[in-house]
């Protein structure tokens, strides 16, 4: 084995491709082919792809899964905390020695017949995502797109059923920013007569060209599929109802914000149409299951409290769509006292028009550098993200500091007990939030 420890193949694998970013299938698909994997799975796959929304359309579909007793591969991106984190059996991280066996099969599969295909690093955990999958027999594959869809490595797979979730403008370095270009690489998880689940409402024409060229059997939001809240104080419910079935009485999703609604649906329409057989004794989906698996969905980073007195939120919010969100969901969570934000970034990031979304609701701001190695994934500096906040308007209130920790430190030293403090920007901002709460278990 060329390594024994995680830690050792990862610091590899991102050595092995100079580019943290190359996408293209021609690579995957031939160490695809030497691992004697079919891009036809042996079981059913579910991907979802989109700006916004996709992990937790993946948490719920994962969870209402294994709450229906099947057994269920997820492979998702990026971790908070552990690379573990990114291929889960039955909801379970894999374990290191899992991994590691992985690794060396796909490495072992690159370098044959004299050869040394330059995997990058997604791809190498695409591949080894695949093979534990195998390895475990799981009944239904989840896969979640990394960036775009059409070149992405996961789409080696053809997708039983797809999932596009909400679409908005990120990654403009490999995507661009015209929104019907971006949809368009979306639109390439998309395969011939099988169907697709479109998560968010007014889908851009280029999807519909596609699933029209295609013969996708589409089921739109607001035309295939419709959701309803049920007000009712602690009683509230939803329902959802398609042209072929109706589910009543379910119960609000364990993640916060009322958007997420709209992401269960999507997952409980993606699930329902699996093929036939794919569920236990052929089953149709259950009310009783979709209930348990709202209520047991978890996902960290996601408008989550991680403390109180005074009250702590971290989000992973890193786009101009996603931090409208934020900004809706501190709006309509009062509080008496000020609101404190803390804010680090990536480098490619559109850091103006998101500090902008939020600045509404925020009453005095803390900038902070983050140092992540590697190309597009560059943390921005700790001065050019203060100087950011400032560009905000004459009167802002801010403290500079370097990292993450040292912001944490500064906000609760500011913090009265009625205040609250939201941290966000990015998935390594909520990791070092969470690492100095204690939370990285």
């Amino acid at each position: 084995m060329r390594f024994s420890s995680l830690d050792d193949w990862l610091n590899w694998q991102q050595n092995l491709n100079p580019k943290e970013i190359d996408l293209g299938l021609e690579r995957v698909s031939v160490v695809l082919e030497k691992l004697e994997l079919s891009a036809d799975f042996f079981c059913p796959v579910i991907t979802v792809a989109g700006t916004n929304g996709k992990g937790s359309t993946v948490a719920f579909v994962e969870s209402i899964l294994h709450q229906s007793t099947v057994s269920v591969g997820c492979y998702t991106s990026p971790h908070l905390f552990k690379y573990n984190e990114r291929i889960r059996i039955n909801q379970q991280p894999v374990s290191e020695p899992v991994l590691c066996e992985a690794f060396e099969t796909v490495d072992q599969a690159r370098c044959s017949d004299g050869a040394d295909i330059p995997l990058t690093y997604f791809e190498f955990g695409t591949l080894a995502a695949l093979l534990i999958f195998k390895k475990f027999n799981v009944s239904v594959a989840v896969l979640e797109v990394g960036l775009g869809g059409r070149l992405d490595a996961v789409n080696v797979i053809h997708a039983d059923v797809a999932v596009i979730s909400s679409i908005s403008i990120d990654h403009i370095d490999w995507l661009g920013d015209d929104i019907e270009l971006i949809a368009r690489e979306k639109a390439g998880i998309l395969r011939r007569d099988k169907p697709a689940v479109l998560g968010f409402f007014r889908p851009q024409q280029s999807i519909l060209d596609m699933a029209q060229q295609l013969r996708v059997p589409l089921l739109k939001l607001g035309e295939d599929y419709l959701y309803q809240g049920v007000l009712g104080g602690e009683e509230s419910s939803w329902q959802l109802k398609s042209s072929k079935r109706q589910w009543h009485h379910l119960p609000l999703p364990a993640l916060p914000g009322g958007f997420q609604m709209q992401n269960a649906a999507a997952a409980i329409m993606a699930i329902d149409a699996l093929p036939t057989g794919s569920m236990p004794k052929n089953t149709p989906l259950k009310s009783e299951m979709i209930a348990a698996g709202l209520l047991q969905v978890k996902l960290s980073g996601r408008f989550q409290v991680v403390s109180r007195s005074p009250e702590v939120i971290v989000d992973v919010a890193h786009n101009e769509a996603s931090a409208g969100v934020l900004s809706e969901l501190l709006n309509e969570r009062e509080i008496s006292g000020q609101t404190i934000a803390i804010v680090a970034m990536l480098a490619d990031k559109a850091v103006s028009q998101v500090l902008q979304t939020v600045d509404s609701e925020v009453d005095h701001w803390i900038s902070a550098g983050l140092t992540v190695s590697g190309g597009a994934r560059r943390g921005l500096q700790s001065k050019k993200m203060a100087q950011a906040v400032r560009e905000l308007r004459a009167d802002v209130k801010l403290c500079v500091c370097e990292t993450v920790r040292e912001a944490c430190e500064k906000a609760l030293a500011l913090a009265e007990q009625n205040d609250r403090i939201i941290i966000f920007g990015s998935f390594y901002t909520v990791a070092d939030a969470m690492t100095f709460f204690n939370l990285n278990n």
